[in-house]
């Protein structure tokens, strides 16, 4: 499969390529979706600040949003209009979110961390406590 002779490409192989970039970007796309997953597991080198809590999660999203330009690009092109990269943003935003404060705080454990599993004791005081001390 190649060129024909005029230099254009049969729609097959267009087909093709084109099925073939589009398997690349998705799997891109969710390579980059797991890696603020994945690099809270730098945290003791990169710096605990940097990858964690809301600084981590205003970084990663920040990051995602620059990553989806070409895409948000892509899409203006194609519909001629900036509300599909609206939408874009939002669905992006709300999954983001979505991960970041429900599905990261339940695989992690930290939801529970700053709830006590069981109530802390009543101080107790014992009345006859030299009793058992000698004299």
């Amino acid at each position: 499969m190649g060129a024909t002779l005029d230099g254009t490409v049969p729609p097959t192989t267009r087909s093709r390529l084109a099925a073939a970039r589009d398997a690349v970007s998705a799997v891109i796309g969710a390579v980059m979706g797991l890696v603020p997953h994945v690099l809270h597991h730098v945290a003791p080198l990169a710096g605990a600040a940097l990858t964690a809590g809301a600084g981590g999660n205003a970084l990663f999203f920040a990051v995602g949003l620059l990553f989806s330009i070409p895409m948000l690009r892509r899409l203006h092109r194609r519909f001629h209009t900036w509300a599909a990269p609206a939408i874009a943003i939002v669905v992006f935003a709300a999954l983001f979110s979505l991960s970041a404060f429900v599905i990261g705080p339940a695989i992690s454990g930290s939801a529970t961390e700053n709830t006590p599993a069981t109530p802390a004791p009543a101080a107790t005081t014992t009345v006859d406590h030299d009793v058992h001390h000698a004299p």
